[in-house]
């Protein structure tokens, strides 16, 4: 096991920009997912439903994690105006973040979908969903009725399938308390899921706006709130009015994130800061001002 993660660190460590092009080598590929299927199988800590064939532990986050890690290893080139965008923050009495592939590195409900055996069919239904062919919020409720999580298997899921922090995030998080900003967390993701993320970063529960979800008396999934702002489409743009309107009249708000649904959140935020440190969507970098690959990039030193 070691001497595979080593040679997996020496491949990124030699990755030259010049050679960039072997990364869609289906052989390279197809080595560096051995490599990781092989780690994958010495980890007693996972074991998703219904999931048994090395093949199927393959397509799980650690190694989607691994190998967009090292994807976004090149992902300086993408960055714009990080100095100006450090200097928004400085100026911000109130920063909001998205919570999957923004504050953490995994996407919370292909996590759970995965772990719960169900990660083809929701990702079917995902793929479907972009294609404009339902909305939001009907869609959420379609991959939940997949996915049909107990309350059971969501406790079992958190205790053994902790959020990874991204790279900087901690002590960005407390460079924001030195200054006094509030930080809120707005997400489409589950409050239940977020909630560990929350206290592991001293942030106050009444500062997530997220989805809830409903069990039965016997801990059966019964259905999620879809009074929830952030259930249906533009529901992070609806969040952000709502804080600011219990926010003083000239404070600044800013959204950080790594969707379009970030992104279209600002307005009512003041400004948006696109993040790209676990996976880079072109489309939002492309209509950002500002973005950075690393949450240390916005702090300001001086």
């Amino acid at each position: 096991m070691w001497t595979n993660q080593k040679n997996i660190w020496k491949i990124r460590r030699n990755w030259n920009r010049k050679y960039l092009h072997q990364l869609h080598s289906k052989r390279l590929v197809n080595s560096l997912v051995n490599l990781i299927a092989i780690s994958s199988s010495e980890n007693p800590s996972i074991r998703p439903r219904n999931v048994n064939s090395n093949a199927d532990i393959a397509s799980t986050s650690h190694e989607t994690r691994t190998l967009s890690t090292m994807t976004n290893s090149f992902a300086s080139d993408k960055e714009k105006k990080v100095t100006e965008a450090a200097a928004i923050i400085q100026r911000s009495n109130i920063v909001c973040f998205d919570v999957d592939s923004t504050v953490i590195r995994e996407e919370g409900i292909d996590e759970l979908a995965a772990f719960c055996g169900k990660r083809n069919e929701v990702s079917r239904l995902t793929r479907e969903a972009m294609q404009g062919s339902m909305t939001f919020q009907d869609a959420l409720r379609k991959r939940l009725e997949i996915i049909n999580p107990s309350q059971a298997e969501i406790w079992e899921f958190i205790r053994t399938h902790p959020s990874t922090l991204s790279s900087g995030l901690k002590e960005f998080i407390g460079y924001l308390r030195e200054r006094n900003v509030e930080v809120f967390l707005v997400s489409g993701g589950f409050d239940c899921l977020i909630e560990p993320v929350a206290d592991q970063l001293g942030i106050p529960s009444e500062n997530i706006y997220a989805n809830k979800l409903f069990f039965t008396f016997k801990g059966e999934y019964a259905g999620f709130d879809t009074n929830q702002p952030t259930s249906r489409s533009g529901g992070k743009a609806e969040a952000i009015a709502k804080i600011k309107a219990r926010a003083a009249e000239n404070d600044i708000i800013t959204m950080i994130g790594d969707g379009a649904t970030d992104l279209e959140a600002s307005p009512p935020a003041n400004y948006f800061i696109g993040y790209g440190g676990n996976i880079v969507r072109e489309e939002v970098r492309n209509r950002s001002t500002y973005y950075i690959t690393n949450f240390s990039q916005l702090i300001n030193h001086h």
